[in-house]
């Protein structure tokens, strides 16, 4: 008999954010996925709404601000047989303000065509989320 496991969900928040048919990607610092390429983001806190942690982790991580997110999709990026899976809710972003840094949990950030995206170590999951953000903009 096999073991059912019931995954237990961190909800998190990330920025997509297209500008002159280029992606905003960050270099995570730190675990998880740390070393690879991916939207800005992370974890939702205790009583915030997820548009205002998206937006507090997009300014931690890039020092911009996203004036115009709009949900996009739900990624989930974790290995099925996880217990701890995460829950990613995607905004997408065309409009930015402020002078960009990579900060916080972001070891390097830049803007990214598609092929030149390809050419770097992604997170999982983020080769397709890329081409479909592209698509749409």
């Amino acid at each position: 008999m096999s073991k059912i496991i019931i995954p237990e969900y961190i909800e998190a928040t990330s920025v997509a954010c297209v500008q002159n048919n280029k992606v905003l990607l960050v270099k995570r610092a730190q675990s998880p996925s740390k070393g690879l390429w991916s939207f800005p983001g992370g974890k939702v806190l205790p009583s915030e709404n997820l548009k205002d942690a998206a937006q507090r982790e997009f300014k931690e991580e890039t020092s911009l601000c996203a004036s115009d997110l709009k949900e996009w999709t739900v990624s989930y990026p974790s290995a099925e047989d996880c217990k701890v899976q995460y829950r990613i809710h995607v905004f997408s972003c065309t409009q930015v303000t402020g002078e960009e840094e990579a900060r916080s949990d972001a070891a390097e950030l830049g803007w990214y065509t598609w092929e030149e995206s390809m050419n770097l170590p992604l997170a999982p999951g983020m080769q397709q989320h890329i081409l479909n953000l592209l698509r749409c903009s």
